[in-house]
């Protein structure tokens, strides 16, 4: 287990990153107010109770607990796939970016009902859904392991080049 002390680090980092600049959002804005970085960026407090672009966010509720147990039980998958990869670097890196972006959306869930976002980036008045860090730390974290396991899938791949020596 020692060798996956730094992924865990790396996970548990990601998560306090990510309520530390939530933490940081919930003490200087007001609900809905929105606070112009650049043309394109806003700074912006908005609760999401749903999944990515508010998913099942108009429901009563029961998507709060349905979306918690699922990220535990991908947690526990990933941790999972982290031990089987541990002698590797990109996987497990992937996987504690993941891991580190749900167990803080985890807890937003936990503590506010719904997951706190603040990112807006927008062109005019067309934007993208509004998100966090954790978000982009899961977004990251797909990329890295999509691409790790696109490299994993080639080495291991036959050349069809090669001739068969039967």
């Amino acid at each position: 287990m020692r060798e996956l002390a730094p992924w865990l680090i790396a996970a548990v980092v990601v998560a306090a990153l990510d309520q530390l600049t939530k933490q940081l959002v919930l003490a200087n804005l007001d609900y809905g107010q929105a606070i112009p970085v650049t043309g394109f960026f806003d700074l912006v407090l908005v609760y999401n109770p749903g999944a990515a672009f508010s998913f099942l966010a108009e429901h009563s509720g029961w998507q709060r607990w349905f979306f918690t147990v699922l990220a535990v039980m991908i947690c526990g998958w990933l941790l999972r796939l982290m031990y089987q990869h541990r002698a590797e670097k990109l996987l497990p890196l992937a996987f504690a970016m993941i891991i580190g972006g749900a167990v803080g959306n985890v807890i937003d869930r936990l503590i506010h009902s719904a997951v706190v976002d603040f990112l807006y980036f927008h062109v005019g008045r067309y934007g993208w859904p509004a998100f966090n860090l954790a978000d982009s730390a899961i977004t990251i974290g797909v990329v890295l392991m999509l691409w790790g396991q696109f490299r994993h899938d080639r080495r291991k791949a036959p050349d069809p080049t090669a001739e068969n020596p039967s």
